[in-house]
């Protein structure tokens, strides 16, 4: 087990404080003069020795790694898969490693939706101005004009983004497992328009400003002792939460706010916007949707707000770990009889594939994937929703 430098520095104070504690009155100057001790400790300075600094690359050649043909990232130099645990002795900074990476990974995918899978970025809200927050989705050239199918994309929660399906099979497996690539590129060979949705695109980060307080030039009226004991708690608080703060975040990072994109604010409001804007818009007689686990979730919100619409127009749903829930959800008994006919859910299960898994809800099928992460581009081309195959009964 590695023990960092600071945790060696402050380990035996700790131990000294937690046992004068447990001692009568007499103890309590020498837990005064360890908390003086403590106070009088630049965490700040003592934590940067033990931590490297967060400036990470921002390319993959930065990383040093590459995908190589078969998709996988790979060390450039040594040929070896991707290592979490850079710095043995550092989570924090290897998980801010990781998340810089899979930053990177991200733009990496949106350039292969464009390039590989030649599909277009469509900016949201689609009147929006030059200075409020925006996403964007992607679709292809045919996707509102194609007369005949229409293939739609939901990716599940979390860090992922459009194109992607798991972050972590990116990383440690191959793009075919991670990606949507795969069922994009199948879709447009079998004549499909694509549509994909990036339902966790909800707002943008910017640097929180700093907020100077003044004090009330009423206060200089009062009692100087008055004052005092107003002054007293928020003094002693704020000297507790600067100390937490050196020893939580000793970097000092910068301070974040969100600004929430217009009617995109949630992945349940982007289905709904996209839908709106561009699916219901589509010349499309048939339209089938692919949506993994809470992006089933936002479809059967979607389906809620607009069932009407969705049941002219929507031909089959493959979901795939799909976490929506019809009483949660109050999916009413007309939504749940459309889902039973029209929907089915593959699980990860233990079951040869297909086999029929029971349900204590009262919607859609449920059967196996046969498979413990159902995010594998192998696995999920047995949910492919074929027009001819509208309920997906031995598909």
């Amino acid at each position: 087990m590695c023990i960092s430098l600071s945790s060696l520095i402050l380990l035996p104070i700790w131990i000294s404080m937690a046992q004068i504690q447990q001692g009568g009155p007499d103890e309590k100057e020498k837990s005064t003069a360890l908390k003086d001790l403590l106070s009088r400790i630049d965490l700040d300075e003592l934590m940067k020795k033990d931590e490297p600094p967060l400036d990470f690359p921002d390319t993959l050649e930065g990383f040093e790694y590459a995908f190589n043909e078969k998709g996988q990232l790979r060390h450039i130099k040594t040929g070896e898969p991707f290592v979490f645990n850079y710095r043995e002795d550092l989570h924090r900074w290897n998980q801010k490693r990781y998340e810089a990476l899979g930053e990177i990974i991200t733009k990496y995918v949106y350039e292969l939706l464009e390039k590989d899978c030649s599909l277009k970025k469509v900016s949201i809200p689609v009147d929006a101005t030059e200075s409020e927050p925006k996403s964007f989705i992607f679709m292809s050239e045919d996707a509102l004009t194609n007369p005949q199918k229409l293939m739609v994309l939901i990716h599940g929660s979390g860090v992922v983004r459009a194109g992607q399906w798991a972050r972590r099979l990116i990383i440690n497996e191959d793009l075919d497992s991670g990606t949507q690539i795969p069922f994009i590129k199948r879709a447009m060979d079998e004549g499909y328009g694509v549509i994909v949705l990036n339902p966790n695109e909800n707002y943008i980060e910017v640097e929180k400003p700093k907020i100077h307080v003044q004090s009330s030039s009423d206060s200089s009226d009062e009692p100087a002792e008055k004052r005092e004991r107003k002054d007293k708690v928020p003094k002693e608080t704020k000297k507790r939460r600067d100390f937490y703060e050196k020893y939580r975040n000793p970097q000092r990072e910068k301070e974040m706010m969100q600004l929430y994109i217009r009617e995109n604010g949630s992945p349940e409001e982007h289905a709904v916007y996209v839908w709106d804007h561009f699916i219901a818009q589509s010349a499309a007689e048939n339209v089938f949707f692919v949506a993994h686990s809470y992006g089933g979730l936002a479809f059967v919100e979607l389906m809620i707000q607009r069932e009407a619409d969705v049941k002219s127009k929507v031909t089959a749903v493959a979901l795939t770990d799909s976490v929506h829930n019809v009483w949660h959800q109050e999916a009413g008994k007309t939504i749940r009889e459309w889902m039973r006919e029209n929907c089915c859910n593959w699980v990860s299960s233990s079951e040869p594939l297909d086999t029929s898994v029971e349900s204590m809800l009262p919607d859609c099928p449920r059967v196996s994937a046969e498979a413990s992460a159902l995010c594998h581009g192998t696995k999920y081309t047995h949910t492919w929703p074929l027009p001819h195959n509208k309920s997906f009964h031995g598909c």
